[in-house]
Protein backbone atom coordinates (compact mmCIF):
# COMPACT_ATOMS: atom_id res chain seq x y z
CA UNK A 1 0.00 0.00 0.00
CA UNK A 2 1.31 3.11 -0.76
CA UNK A 3 2.91 5.98 2.03
CA UNK A 4 1.89 9.19 1.43
CA UNK A 5 4.39 12.18 2.59
CA UNK A 6 3.46 15.18 4.13
CA UNK A 7 2.70 17.90 3.03
CA UNK A 8 0.76 16.66 0.06
CA UNK A 9 0.65 20.34 -1.26
CA UNK A 10 4.05 22.49 -0.59
CA UNK A 11 4.42 26.12 0.00
CA UNK A 12 1.16 28.62 -0.10
CA UNK A 13 -1.33 26.05 -0.19
CA UNK A 14 -3.57 27.43 2.69
CA UNK A 15 -6.62 26.22 4.38
CA UNK A 16 -7.63 22.81 2.49
CA UNK A 17 -10.72 22.05 1.50
CA UNK A 18 -11.66 18.45 0.16
CA UNK A 19 -14.02 17.05 -2.80
CA UNK A 20 -14.78 13.97 -4.38
CA UNK A 21 -16.67 13.61 -7.78
CA UNK A 22 -16.68 9.74 -8.38
CA UNK A 23 -13.07 8.68 -7.98
CA UNK A 24 -11.40 12.01 -8.55
CA UNK A 25 -9.83 14.35 -6.34
CA UNK A 26 -9.99 18.11 -5.57
CA UNK A 27 -8.17 20.25 -3.27
CA UNK A 28 -9.18 23.91 -3.33
CA UNK A 29 -6.85 25.98 -1.87
CA UNK A 30 -7.28 29.83 -0.65
CA UNK A 31 -5.12 32.80 -2.84
CA UNK A 32 -5.60 35.68 -1.02
CA UNK A 33 -4.40 38.74 -2.77
CA UNK A 34 -3.17 36.92 -5.56
CA UNK A 35 -4.97 36.37 -8.82
CA UNK A 36 -6.45 34.12 -10.66
CA UNK A 37 -8.31 32.94 -7.59
CA UNK A 38 -8.30 30.00 -5.81
CA UNK A 39 -5.79 27.07 -6.68
CA UNK A 40 -7.59 23.84 -7.34
CA UNK A 41 -5.54 20.49 -7.15
CA UNK A 42 -6.72 16.98 -8.83
CA UNK A 43 -5.30 13.58 -7.77
CA UNK A 44 -6.76 9.87 -8.26
CA UNK A 45 -4.93 8.82 -5.16
CA UNK A 46 -4.27 11.46 -2.34
CA UNK A 47 -0.71 11.41 -3.34
CA UNK A 48 -0.18 12.61 -5.90
CA UNK A 49 -1.63 16.14 -6.82
CA UNK A 50 -1.29 18.48 -9.84
CA UNK A 51 -2.92 22.25 -10.05
CA UNK A 52 -5.64 22.12 -13.04
CA UNK A 53 -7.59 24.86 -12.10
CA UNK A 54 -7.74 28.76 -11.05
CA UNK A 55 -11.12 29.16 -11.38
CA UNK A 56 -11.43 32.66 -10.45
CA UNK A 57 -10.11 33.92 -13.54
CA UNK A 58 -12.48 36.85 -14.14
CA UNK A 59 -13.03 40.54 -12.95
CA UNK A 60 -16.45 40.41 -13.25
CA UNK A 61 -16.02 36.92 -10.65
CA UNK A 62 -13.12 38.66 -8.52
CA UNK A 63 -11.57 42.70 -8.55
CA UNK A 64 -9.19 42.99 -5.71
CA UNK A 65 -7.82 46.21 -6.60
CA UNK A 66 -6.93 48.12 -3.56
CA UNK A 67 -7.77 45.08 -1.30
CA UNK A 68 -5.13 45.08 1.54
CA UNK A 69 -2.56 42.43 1.40
CA UNK A 70 -4.13 39.24 2.99
CA UNK A 71 -7.43 40.45 2.05
CA UNK A 72 -8.88 38.88 -0.87
CA UNK A 73 -9.93 35.39 -1.60
CA UNK A 74 -10.35 33.61 1.98
CA UNK A 75 -11.14 29.68 2.55
CA UNK A 76 -13.04 28.60 -0.58
CA UNK A 77 -15.08 25.61 -0.55
CA UNK A 78 -15.54 23.04 -2.92
CA UNK A 79 -18.12 20.63 -3.32
CA UNK A 80 -19.79 18.67 -5.87
CA UNK A 81 -22.93 17.56 -6.16
CA UNK A 82 -26.01 17.15 -9.00
CA UNK A 83 -23.76 16.89 -11.24
CA UNK A 84 -22.06 19.95 -11.35
CA UNK A 85 -19.33 21.31 -8.85
CA UNK A 86 -19.80 24.31 -6.13
CA UNK A 87 -17.42 26.78 -5.01
CA UNK A 88 -18.12 29.36 -2.32
CA UNK A 89 -15.51 32.18 -1.70
CA UNK A 90 -15.11 35.11 0.57
CA UNK A 91 -13.74 38.55 -1.00
CA UNK A 92 -11.99 40.49 2.11
CA UNK A 93 -12.30 44.16 1.42
CA UNK A 94 -10.77 44.98 4.62
CA UNK A 95 -8.52 43.57 7.59
CA UNK A 96 -7.65 45.84 10.05
CA UNK A 97 -9.16 47.28 13.38
CA UNK A 98 -12.92 46.22 14.21
CA UNK A 99 -14.00 45.37 11.18
CA UNK A 100 -14.05 42.61 8.30
CA UNK A 101 -15.70 44.02 5.85
CA UNK A 102 -16.24 40.74 3.42
CA UNK A 103 -18.51 39.32 0.79
CA UNK A 104 -19.58 35.70 0.03
CA UNK A 105 -19.76 34.11 -3.34
CA UNK A 106 -21.20 30.91 -4.87
CA UNK A 107 -20.02 29.99 -8.46
CA UNK A 108 -20.31 26.61 -10.48
CA UNK A 109 -19.30 24.95 -12.77
CA UNK A 110 -20.31 21.32 -15.07
CA UNK A 111 -16.55 20.62 -14.86
CA UNK A 112 -13.55 21.16 -13.17
CA UNK A 113 -11.52 23.46 -15.79
CA UNK A 114 -14.27 24.43 -17.44
CA UNK A 115 -15.61 28.57 -17.31
CA UNK A 116 -16.85 29.14 -13.96
CA UNK A 117 -19.98 31.12 -13.95
CA UNK A 118 -20.61 34.38 -12.84
CA UNK A 119 -20.68 35.35 -8.79
CA UNK A 120 -24.35 34.34 -6.94
CA UNK A 121 -23.77 37.00 -3.83
CA UNK A 122 -24.71 35.62 -0.55
CA UNK A 123 -24.12 37.38 2.32
CA UNK A 124 -21.52 39.83 3.70
CA UNK A 125 -21.68 39.25 7.63
CA UNK A 126 -18.47 37.06 7.98
CA UNK A 127 -15.77 34.87 6.19
CA UNK A 128 -14.85 31.16 5.78
CA UNK A 129 -18.19 29.76 4.46
CA UNK A 130 -19.43 26.39 3.09
CA UNK A 131 -21.92 24.99 1.35
CA UNK A 132 -23.89 21.54 2.66
CA UNK A 133 -25.76 19.56 0.34
CA UNK A 134 -27.89 17.00 2.21
CA UNK A 135 -29.44 13.54 1.62
CA UNK A 136 -32.98 15.38 0.97
CA UNK A 137 -31.45 17.77 -1.67
CA UNK A 138 -31.73 20.69 0.54
CA UNK A 139 -28.71 22.97 0.60
CA UNK A 140 -27.51 24.94 3.62
CA UNK A 141 -25.01 27.63 3.64
CA UNK A 142 -22.83 27.88 6.75
CA UNK A 143 -20.31 31.10 7.41
CA UNK A 144 -18.71 32.67 10.72
CA UNK A 145 -20.22 36.29 11.63
CA UNK A 146 -17.69 38.97 12.43
CA UNK A 147 -18.70 41.07 15.39
CA UNK A 148 -17.19 44.69 15.63
CA UNK A 149 -18.90 46.03 18.82
CA UNK A 150 -16.58 46.97 21.46
CA UNK A 151 -16.00 44.85 24.75
CA UNK A 152 -17.58 41.41 22.14
CA UNK A 153 -15.31 38.97 21.00
CA UNK A 154 -15.22 39.66 16.73
CA UNK A 155 -15.98 35.59 16.45
CA UNK A 156 -19.54 35.44 17.21
CA UNK A 157 -20.72 32.21 15.79
CA UNK A 158 -21.52 29.82 13.44
CA UNK A 159 -24.70 30.76 11.01
CA UNK A 160 -27.02 28.46 9.13
CA UNK A 161 -28.96 29.18 6.15
CA UNK A 162 -30.68 27.53 3.63
CA UNK A 163 -29.69 28.05 0.03
CA UNK A 164 -32.35 27.81 -2.50
CA UNK A 165 -30.57 26.50 -6.07
CA UNK A 166 -33.66 27.55 -8.12
CA UNK A 167 -34.10 31.41 -6.69
CA UNK A 168 -30.51 31.66 -6.41
CA UNK A 169 -30.66 33.37 -2.68
CA UNK A 170 -30.57 32.23 0.42
CA UNK A 171 -33.84 31.49 1.78
CA UNK A 172 -35.64 31.38 5.68
CA UNK A 173 -34.10 31.95 8.95
CA UNK A 174 -30.56 32.68 9.62
CA UNK A 175 -29.19 30.82 13.43
CA UNK A 176 -26.39 30.31 14.70
CA UNK A 177 -25.82 26.87 15.63
CA UNK A 178 -22.33 26.77 17.37
CA UNK A 179 -20.50 29.37 19.46
CA UNK A 180 -17.44 27.29 19.59
CA UNK A 181 -15.49 26.40 22.84
CA UNK A 182 -13.20 28.17 25.12
CA UNK A 183 -10.56 28.01 22.89
CA UNK A 184 -12.74 30.87 20.99
CA UNK A 185 -11.52 32.26 16.88
CA UNK A 186 -14.09 29.54 15.78
CA UNK A 187 -14.28 29.64 11.55
CA UNK A 188 -14.36 27.48 8.75
CA UNK A 189 -16.99 25.63 9.02
CA UNK A 190 -17.89 22.53 7.61
CA UNK A 191 -20.86 20.45 7.59
CA UNK A 192 -21.21 16.62 7.20
CA UNK A 193 -23.67 13.84 7.26
CA UNK A 194 -22.82 10.52 8.81
CA UNK A 195 -25.08 7.74 9.76
CA UNK A 196 -27.64 9.91 12.28
CA UNK A 197 -25.63 12.65 13.00
CA UNK A 198 -24.62 15.79 11.55
CA UNK A 199 -20.89 16.84 12.01
CA UNK A 200 -19.60 20.15 12.24
CA UNK A 201 -15.85 20.99 11.58
CA UNK A 202 -14.47 24.33 12.32
CA UNK A 203 -11.25 26.01 13.08
CA UNK A 204 -10.46 27.78 16.36
CA UNK A 205 -7.15 28.73 18.11
CA UNK A 206 -5.82 31.27 15.44
CA UNK A 207 -4.35 30.11 11.97
CA UNK A 208 -0.52 30.42 14.09
CA UNK A 209 0.52 27.87 16.06
CA UNK A 210 -2.40 27.66 19.03
CA UNK A 211 -4.54 26.11 15.58
CA UNK A 212 -6.29 23.46 15.80
CA UNK A 213 -9.64 21.69 14.29
CA UNK A 214 -12.74 21.07 16.56
CA UNK A 215 -15.35 18.39 15.81
CA UNK A 216 -18.96 18.43 17.07
CA UNK A 217 -21.91 16.57 16.60
CA UNK A 218 -26.03 16.89 16.14
CA UNK A 219 -28.94 14.93 15.53
CA UNK A 220 -30.29 18.12 14.13
CA UNK A 221 -28.35 19.89 11.33
CA UNK A 222 -29.25 23.48 13.75
CA UNK A 223 -28.06 22.17 16.84
CA UNK A 224 -27.55 21.84 19.54
CA UNK A 225 -24.20 20.76 18.65
CA UNK A 226 -22.35 18.59 21.35
CA UNK A 227 -18.16 18.62 21.15
CA UNK A 228 -15.79 15.55 20.65
CA UNK A 229 -14.87 13.91 24.14
CA UNK A 230 -11.67 13.92 23.36
CA UNK A 231 -11.29 17.44 21.12
CA UNK A 232 -9.51 18.69 19.53
CA UNK A 233 -9.81 16.59 16.35
CA UNK A 234 -5.98 17.72 15.29
CA UNK A 235 -3.81 20.19 16.42
CA UNK A 236 0.25 20.72 17.00
CA UNK A 237 0.09 22.97 19.51
CA UNK A 238 0.82 20.18 22.71
CA UNK A 239 3.71 19.32 20.15
CA UNK A 240 6.39 21.53 19.77
CA UNK A 241 8.73 19.29 18.41
CA UNK A 242 6.23 17.99 15.61
CA UNK A 243 7.69 19.53 12.05
CA UNK A 244 3.89 19.82 10.67
CA UNK A 245 2.98 22.84 13.35
CA UNK A 246 0.03 25.22 12.81
CA UNK A 247 -2.06 22.13 12.26
CA UNK A 248 -5.63 23.14 11.70
CA UNK A 249 -8.34 24.77 9.45
CA UNK A 250 -9.39 20.96 8.16
CA UNK A 251 -12.16 19.21 5.68
CA UNK A 252 -12.84 15.34 5.35
CA UNK A 253 -13.33 13.12 2.80
CA UNK A 254 -15.24 9.73 2.78
CA UNK A 255 -12.97 7.81 -0.79
CA UNK A 256 -14.76 5.83 -2.77
CA UNK A 257 -12.56 2.80 -1.04
CA UNK A 258 -14.88 3.45 2.14
CA UNK A 259 -11.56 5.32 3.62
CA UNK A 260 -11.57 8.38 5.51
CA UNK A 261 -8.77 10.86 5.45
CA UNK A 262 -8.76 14.39 7.04
CA UNK A 263 -6.30 17.55 4.74
CA UNK A 264 -5.80 20.29 6.74
CA UNK A 265 -3.42 23.33 6.93
CA UNK A 266 0.09 23.37 8.16
CA UNK A 267 3.22 24.88 8.34
CA UNK A 268 7.08 23.60 8.58
CA UNK A 269 9.18 26.42 10.71
CA UNK A 270 12.69 27.16 9.37
CA UNK A 271 15.10 25.14 11.99
CA UNK A 272 16.16 28.00 14.79
CA UNK A 273 19.48 27.08 16.62
CA UNK A 274 20.07 28.80 20.12
CA UNK A 275 16.37 29.38 20.47
CA UNK A 276 13.45 28.69 22.67
CA UNK A 277 11.44 25.90 21.55
CA UNK A 278 8.08 27.23 22.49
CA UNK A 279 7.54 31.17 21.79
CA UNK A 280 8.58 31.68 19.37
CA UNK A 281 8.45 28.11 17.34
CA UNK A 282 9.44 29.68 14.14
CA UNK A 283 8.54 31.01 10.50
CA UNK A 284 7.52 29.79 7.60
CA UNK A 285 8.41 31.80 4.63
CA UNK A 286 6.89 28.77 2.93
CA UNK A 287 3.26 30.15 4.14
CA UNK A 288 0.42 27.57 4.87
CA UNK A 289 0.31 24.28 3.32
CA UNK A 290 -1.68 20.83 3.11
CA UNK A 291 -0.85 17.62 4.46
CA UNK A 292 -3.38 14.87 4.82
CA UNK A 293 -3.73 12.16 7.37
CA UNK A 294 -5.70 9.06 8.05
CA UNK A 295 -9.23 8.95 9.76
CA UNK A 296 -10.89 6.73 11.46
CA UNK A 297 -14.34 6.22 13.82
CA UNK A 298 -15.40 4.66 17.04
CA UNK A 299 -18.49 5.41 18.74
CA UNK A 300 -19.82 7.70 16.14
CA UNK A 301 -16.94 10.47 16.46
CA UNK A 302 -13.89 10.80 14.35
CA UNK A 303 -10.08 10.13 15.17
CA UNK A 304 -6.68 10.81 13.72
CA UNK A 305 -5.16 7.55 13.24
CA UNK A 306 -2.02 7.93 15.59
CA UNK A 307 -3.58 10.20 17.60
CA UNK A 308 -4.93 13.82 17.33
CA UNK A 309 -1.47 15.38 15.98
CA UNK A 310 -0.43 15.73 12.41
CA UNK A 311 1.78 12.84 11.05
CA UNK A 312 4.61 13.57 8.53
CA UNK A 313 3.72 10.03 6.77
CA UNK A 314 0.56 8.22 6.35
CA UNK A 315 -0.78 5.12 5.07
CA UNK A 316 -2.49 6.24 1.86
CA UNK A 317 -5.71 4.63 0.30
CA UNK A 318 -6.16 1.08 -1.00
CA UNK A 319 -5.61 2.81 -4.61
CA UNK A 320 -3.69 2.15 -7.36
CA UNK A 321 -0.68 5.51 -7.93
CA UNK A 322 -1.53 7.58 -10.43
CA UNK A 323 1.85 9.91 -11.11
CA UNK A 324 1.51 13.19 -12.96
CA UNK A 325 4.30 15.18 -14.41
CA UNK A 326 6.26 17.56 -12.19
CA UNK A 327 4.42 21.11 -13.14
CA UNK A 328 5.86 22.84 -10.01
CA UNK A 329 9.40 23.02 -11.40
CA UNK A 330 10.68 23.12 -14.81
CA UNK A 331 12.09 26.22 -17.08
CA UNK A 332 8.96 28.32 -18.82
CA UNK A 333 10.65 29.76 -22.24
CA UNK A 334 7.64 31.46 -23.33
CA UNK A 335 6.53 30.19 -26.29
CA UNK A 336 3.51 28.72 -24.99
CA UNK A 337 0.05 31.37 -26.09
CA UNK A 338 -1.22 31.19 -21.86
CA UNK A 339 1.21 31.13 -18.83
CA UNK A 340 1.40 28.49 -16.54
CA UNK A 341 -0.59 27.80 -13.91
CA UNK A 342 1.92 28.34 -11.39
CA UNK A 343 2.03 31.62 -11.99
CA UNK A 344 0.02 34.44 -10.77
CA UNK A 345 -0.29 38.52 -10.43
CA UNK A 346 -1.72 41.02 -7.89
CA UNK A 347 -5.11 41.74 -7.31
CA UNK A 348 -6.35 42.02 -11.14
CA UNK A 349 -5.51 40.37 -13.60
CA UNK A 350 -2.97 41.75 -16.11
CA UNK A 351 -4.12 42.50 -20.17
CA UNK A 352 -2.32 43.11 -23.28
CA UNK A 353 -1.19 46.38 -22.52
CA UNK A 354 0.70 45.15 -19.57
CA UNK A 355 1.72 41.75 -20.13
CA UNK A 356 2.03 39.99 -22.89
CA UNK A 357 3.22 36.74 -24.62
CA UNK A 358 2.79 38.38 -28.43
CA UNK A 359 4.66 41.75 -28.50
CA UNK A 360 8.04 40.17 -28.90
CA UNK A 361 7.47 36.34 -29.85
CA UNK A 362 9.11 33.88 -27.17
CA UNK A 363 9.52 36.38 -24.48
CA UNK A 364 7.17 37.38 -21.66
CA UNK A 365 7.62 41.54 -22.40
CA UNK A 366 6.14 43.14 -19.11
CA UNK A 367 4.78 46.99 -19.52
CA UNK A 368 5.98 49.00 -16.50
CA UNK A 369 3.66 50.09 -13.99
CA UNK A 370 2.88 51.27 -10.30
CA UNK A 371 5.62 50.00 -7.66
CA UNK A 372 5.94 46.88 -5.28
CA UNK A 373 4.08 48.50 -2.43
CA UNK A 374 1.58 48.91 -4.87
CA UNK A 375 -2.13 47.81 -3.88
CA UNK A 376 -3.65 48.78 -7.33
CA UNK A 377 -1.42 48.11 -10.69
CA UNK A 378 1.48 45.92 -10.76
CA UNK A 379 3.72 44.48 -13.68
CA UNK A 380 4.64 41.70 -11.68
CA UNK A 381 4.33 37.96 -12.63
CA UNK A 382 5.73 35.34 -9.84
CA UNK A 383 5.12 32.04 -8.12
CA UNK A 384 5.23 30.46 -4.99
CA UNK A 385 8.55 29.17 -3.07
CA UNK A 386 7.53 25.57 -2.20
CA UNK A 387 10.58 24.56 -1.13
CA UNK A 388 13.41 25.68 1.19
CA UNK A 389 15.96 25.40 -1.02
CA UNK A 390 15.71 25.84 -4.92
CA UNK A 391 16.94 28.80 -7.67
CA UNK A 392 15.15 30.27 -9.64
CA UNK A 393 16.58 32.31 -13.00
CA UNK A 394 15.51 34.28 -15.60
CA UNK A 395 17.35 36.81 -18.37
CA UNK A 396 15.74 40.02 -18.98
CA UNK A 397 16.86 43.06 -21.24
CA UNK A 398 15.64 46.14 -20.07
CA UNK A 399 16.39 49.89 -21.23
CA UNK A 400 15.64 52.31 -18.37
CA UNK A 401 16.08 55.94 -18.94
CA UNK A 402 15.58 57.32 -15.29
CA UNK A 403 15.46 55.80 -12.13
CA UNK A 404 12.11 55.60 -11.84
CA UNK A 405 11.97 53.05 -14.06
CA UNK A 406 13.58 49.28 -12.80
CA UNK A 407 12.87 45.52 -13.74
CA UNK A 408 14.31 42.28 -12.89
CA UNK A 409 13.78 39.56 -10.39
CA UNK A 410 11.83 39.72 -7.07
CA UNK A 411 11.15 37.85 -3.86
CA UNK A 412 8.07 39.03 -2.61
CA UNK A 413 5.98 38.67 0.73
CA UNK A 414 3.74 41.87 0.57
CA UNK A 415 3.75 45.03 -0.15
CA UNK A 416 6.09 46.19 2.41
CA UNK A 417 8.09 42.96 2.98
CA UNK A 418 10.29 42.29 -0.75
CA UNK A 419 13.48 42.39 -2.45
CA UNK A 420 14.72 43.32 -5.78
CA UNK A 421 17.52 42.69 -7.81
CA UNK A 422 16.85 44.73 -10.85
CA UNK A 423 18.00 46.89 -13.90
CA UNK A 424 17.50 50.31 -13.48
CA UNK A 425 19.36 53.82 -14.00
CA UNK A 426 21.62 55.95 -12.58
CA UNK A 427 22.73 59.87 -13.04
CA UNK A 428 26.36 59.03 -13.02
CA UNK A 429 26.70 55.36 -14.15
CA UNK A 430 23.98 55.21 -16.33
CA UNK A 431 22.31 51.72 -16.79
CA UNK A 432 22.73 49.51 -13.13
CA UNK A 433 22.23 46.89 -11.29
CA UNK A 434 21.04 47.54 -7.95
CA UNK A 435 19.22 46.04 -4.73
CA UNK A 436 16.37 47.22 -3.00
CA UNK A 437 15.04 45.92 0.60
CA UNK A 438 11.33 47.00 1.82
CA UNK A 439 11.30 45.64 5.63
CA UNK A 440 7.86 45.91 7.25
CA UNK A 441 8.13 49.11 4.75
CA UNK A 442 11.47 50.69 5.69
CA UNK A 443 13.69 50.87 2.10
CA UNK A 444 17.40 50.17 1.98
CA UNK A 445 19.42 49.76 -0.88
CA UNK A 446 22.95 47.98 0.89
CA UNK A 447 24.82 48.43 -2.69
CA UNK A 448 25.46 51.95 -2.26
CA UNK A 449 28.57 53.04 -4.40
CA UNK A 450 28.88 49.21 -5.54
CA UNK A 451 25.61 49.67 -7.50
CA UNK A 452 27.10 47.63 -10.75
CA UNK A 453 27.66 49.35 -13.98
CA UNK A 454 26.19 47.58 -17.18
CA UNK A 455 28.18 47.83 -20.08
CA UNK A 456 26.21 49.51 -23.30
CA UNK A 457 26.76 46.59 -25.29
CA UNK A 458 25.20 43.91 -23.52
CA UNK A 459 21.74 43.46 -23.95
CA UNK A 460 20.37 40.60 -21.81
CA UNK A 461 21.54 40.54 -18.19
CA UNK A 462 20.93 37.02 -16.21
CA UNK A 463 19.17 36.86 -13.01
CA UNK A 464 19.52 34.16 -10.19
CA UNK A 465 18.63 33.85 -6.49
CA UNK A 466 19.59 30.98 -4.14
CA UNK A 467 17.38 29.62 -1.37
CA UNK A 468 19.27 27.82 0.82
CA UNK A 469 17.04 27.12 3.72
CA UNK A 470 17.44 30.12 6.07
CA UNK A 471 19.47 32.56 3.58
CA UNK A 472 18.48 33.35 0.09
CA UNK A 473 21.47 35.45 -1.89
CA UNK A 474 21.40 37.17 -5.48
CA UNK A 475 23.76 36.48 -8.51
CA UNK A 476 24.22 38.25 -11.85
CA UNK A 477 25.75 37.16 -15.46
CA UNK A 478 26.26 38.98 -18.55
CA UNK A 479 26.95 36.05 -20.40
CA UNK A 480 25.28 33.25 -19.03
CA UNK A 481 27.45 31.14 -17.86
CA UNK A 482 30.01 33.99 -15.22
CA UNK A 483 28.04 34.23 -12.04
CA UNK A 484 28.50 36.81 -9.87
CA UNK A 485 27.15 36.96 -6.57
CA UNK A 486 25.99 40.05 -4.90
CA UNK A 487 27.31 40.43 -1.33
CA UNK A 488 24.15 40.55 0.85
CA UNK A 489 23.17 37.44 2.49
CA UNK A 490 19.01 37.85 3.04
CA UNK A 491 17.29 36.32 5.72
CA UNK A 492 14.07 33.87 4.41
CA UNK A 493 12.34 34.99 7.95
CA UNK A 494 11.27 38.01 6.49
CA UNK A 495 9.21 36.55 4.06
CA UNK A 496 6.91 35.23 6.24
CA UNK A 497 3.66 35.25 8.33
CA UNK A 498 5.25 35.01 11.23
CA UNK A 499 7.66 38.11 10.69
CA UNK A 500 5.16 40.62 9.15
CA UNK A 501 4.72 43.48 12.00
CA UNK A 502 1.25 43.39 13.29
CA UNK A 503 0.41 39.81 12.88
CA UNK A 504 -2.95 39.09 10.31
CA UNK A 505 -0.93 37.74 7.56
CA UNK A 506 -1.53 34.77 6.01
CA UNK A 507 0.64 34.33 2.15
CA UNK A 508 4.13 33.03 2.15
CA UNK A 509 6.97 33.97 0.18
CA UNK A 510 6.68 34.36 -4.26
CA UNK A 511 9.59 34.60 -6.72
CA UNK A 512 8.73 36.35 -9.66
CA UNK A 513 9.77 39.17 -12.93
CA UNK A 514 8.85 42.62 -12.21
CA UNK A 515 8.95 46.09 -14.55
CA UNK A 516 7.80 49.50 -12.90
CA UNK A 517 7.72 52.80 -14.64
CA UNK A 518 6.74 55.28 -12.08
CA UNK A 519 7.61 57.96 -14.63
CA UNK A 520 4.30 56.84 -16.37
CA UNK A 521 5.86 55.97 -19.87
CA UNK A 522 5.58 52.59 -19.31
CA UNK A 523 8.98 51.71 -20.02
CA UNK A 524 9.03 47.80 -21.02
CA UNK A 525 11.24 44.78 -20.02
CA UNK A 526 11.11 41.68 -22.11
CA UNK A 527 11.68 38.20 -19.98
CA UNK A 528 13.44 35.26 -22.20
CA UNK A 529 12.49 32.65 -19.53
CA UNK A 530 12.14 31.70 -16.18
CA UNK A 531 13.02 28.22 -14.56
CA UNK A 532 12.75 26.95 -11.07
CA UNK A 533 14.54 23.93 -9.45
CA UNK A 534 14.33 22.77 -6.49
CA UNK A 535 17.63 21.93 -4.72
CA UNK A 536 18.25 18.44 -2.45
Amino acid sequence: MNRIKNPILTGFNPDPCICRAGEDYYIAVSTFEWFPGVGIYHSKDLKNWRLVARPLNRLSQLNMMGNPDSGGVWAPALSFSDNKFWLIYTDVKVVDGNWKDCHNYLVTCDTIDGEWSDPIHMNSSGFDPSLFHDEDGRKYFVNMVWDHRDGNHNFYGIVLQEYDPVKEKLIGKKEVIFKGTDVRLTEAPHLYRKNNYYYLLTAEGGTRFDHQATIARSTQINGPYEVHPDNPLITSFPYPRNPLQKAGHASIVHTHTDEWFLVHLTGRPLPQENKPLLDPRGYCPLGRETAIQRMKWQNDWPYIVGGNQPFLEIEGPNMKEVQWDNDMEGNEDFNEKVLNHQFQSLRIPLGEDIVSLNDNPGHLRIYGRESLTSKFTQGFIARRWQHFNFTAETKVSFQPETFQQAAGLVNYYNTKNWTALQITWNEIKGRILDLTICDNFSLTQPLGDNRISIPDDIQYVYLRVDVNTTVYEYAYSLDGETWTKIPVKLPSYKLSDDYIHGGGFFTGAFVGMQCQDTSGQYNYADFDYFSYTAKC
